[in-house]
């Protein structure tokens, strides 16, 4: 709150900064560097939220790594047919498998941005449901099929779709727990696959519950585990969503809820209390070309959310959509788009 009051403007930009490193792959696996990094990020764009980078794969890899999938099948592996004894396995006796050396520098990179003053280490997550969804050959049928009506006991894709969301959980609270310990204070769970593409607004608007049991009822979970650390639940999805969807979104009470652009902020604004900062939602995505969106238009964009958003006297943080992944070969363009936003003097 205090955030948003003073004016903030930050972009979730450490990808930027990793790829200005000479060798980025090393970075990720040596915990101070990467701290460092976090850190520098922060500074950089002048903001105490030091966050860590979003990588949505690094759940999905320790899973499969634990399950004994060979690495050079990791990258195209997806689960079909029913679950198979390891998800079971998992299921009956919890997630115990050592994590991985890029999970293992994230940790020590938290506690390296925990001992710097003046920065708020803030850890990172996918959320269970876009984890199921890198996980299953055909996400959006097997839920579709859940929310026609069909149960686990009537088909073996619900019934895998079931168990692979039952297992993230399981990894989540195993791995989300691991950067509490590290010193997180807050955790941004990333959760883009819960939108109207893999859940059905037609399925949701005749009565059925997928919304409520495969996305808030675990997200209910892990905002407990954050909460029980006495740190911040934050929420992050760039999917579209039906006014639905980000009421439900909103409703779970994160300390920050990030949306992607697809809706603009003060379209959502009235569905979300005002003890929810809302963040974003410049349209970062399209930033690697200059045919789609200039540095002018990214300007009036930013002052148009600073506008409408201040005018509905809700707490907010102007702020990029998603991630900005740096693209090779673009990193002038995506570059100016960050540093026009940061610095544009609006009205």
């Amino acid at each position: 709150m205090q955030l948003a009051a003073s004016g903030l403007r930050m972009p979730i930009g450490a990808d930027i900064i990793l790829h200005q490193q000479p060798d980025p792959e090393a970075v990720l696996l040596d915990g101070e560097r990467l701290g460092r990094m976090f850190a520098d990020t922060a500074v950089r764009f002048k903001t105490p939220l030091a966050m860590v980078r979003m990588d949505l794969e690094l759940e999905r890899n320790l899973l499969l790594r634990s399950l004994g999938i060979r690495e050079d099948e990791i990258p195209k592996f997806h689960f079909s047919g029913g679950p198979s004894e390891g998800i079971r396995s998992i299921i009956e006796s919890g997630f115990k498998a050592q994590l991985t050396p890029r999970l293992k520098a994230q940790l020590d990179a938290i506690r390296y941005v925990s001992g710097c003053p003046g920065l708020f280490p803030v850890g990172m997550s996918i959320g269970p449901f876009s984890l199921m969804t890198k996980l299953l050959a055909d996400p959006i049928s097997a839920v579709a099929m859940a929310g026609s009506g069909l149960v686990a006991e009537d088909d073996p894709e619900v019934n895998l779709m079931e168990k692979l969301l039952q297992v993230c959980s399981e990894i989540l609270q195993v791995t989300i727990g691991a950067q509490l310990e590290a010193g997180a204070k807050a955790v941004l769970i990333a959760e883009p696959a819960a939108n109207k593409v893999f859940l059905s607004p037609r399925q949701i608007s005749k009565g059925s519950d997928i919304f409520e049991r495969y996305v808030l009822e675990y997200h209910r979970r892990i905002k407990n585990l954050i909460e029980g650390h006495d740190a911040l639940y934050m929420l992050h999805d760039c999917g579209e969503l039906t006014d639905y969807m980000v009421e439900k979104l909103a409703g779970l009470k994160p300390a920050l809820l990030s949306l992607g652009s697809s809706r603009p902020l003060w379209e959502v604004e009235p569905m979300v209390p005002k003890d929810v900062v809302l963040f974003g939602n410049l349209p970062s995505k399209q930033f690697f070309s200059d045919n789609i969106i200039t540095v002018e238009q990214v300007k009036q964009t930013a002052c148009e959310i600073i506008t409408r958003m201040k005018a509905l006297d809700h707490p907010f943080i102007l702020g990029s959509e998603c991630d900005v992944i740096m693209v090779p070969g673009r990193e002038r363009e995506i570059t100016e788009k960050v540093q026009a936003f940061m610095e544009v003097v609006c009205g």
